[in-house]
């Protein structure tokens, strides 16, 4: 249910991110002012979309892994290389939460130059990804440290057997 509203989230991230940006293209094209915020909020749903999904990317195992290790015969160091790898995203997550938590509380006076959005409301999708990021990184971390590295996962380096 958390992945398909953090996916659902950065779907219409990226739908808006696209109109937004189709729009900002065809005012070049039209005799009337330009609406500049359209940019603005172009470049707010692309940091939206990069920061709402680091969550399912742990939970997919999408994330950025030590395939190389894969490849050792011992799965005990596999295993703790994985859980090592899982704890070391979950504490960046967690530390990214709480400055993504401290910049909403420290910008609350700030609002975005074109659109006047207030700046804390540009955190609270970052936040969300990173606190997922947390939790499902710690999960993970439990999981491959009791259960082992998942069956399915093979390595993905071409050429190796």
């Amino acid at each position: 249910m958390v992945t398909a509203i953090e996916i659902g989230l950065a779907a219409a991230a990226t739908v808006l991110m696209f109109l937004l940006v189709l729009a900002q293209a065809g005012q070049r094209y039209l005799p009337i002012d330009g609406w500049p915020w359209t940019g603005e909020l172009a470049r707010f749903c692309l940091v939206w979309l990069a920061f709402v999904v680091t969550g399912v990317l742990v939970t997919t195992d999408g994330h950025i892994a030590l395939e190389v290790v894969d490849l050792v015969k011992n799965p005990l160091v596999v295993r703790a290389v994985r859980v090592f790898a899982c704890l070391v995203v979950a504490a960046i997550g967690a530390g990214f939460a709480v400055e993504a938590f401290e910049l909403m509380q420290s910008q609350a006076r700030l609002k975005s130059p074109s659109l006047r959005m207030p700046m804390p409301w540009l955190y609270v999708l970052p936040l969300i990804g990173f606190v997922s990021t947390a939790v499902r990184g710690l999960v993970a971390a439990g999981v491959i440290a009791v259960r082992g590295v998942p069956a399915g996962h093979a390595p993905m380096m071409a050429g190796v057997e």
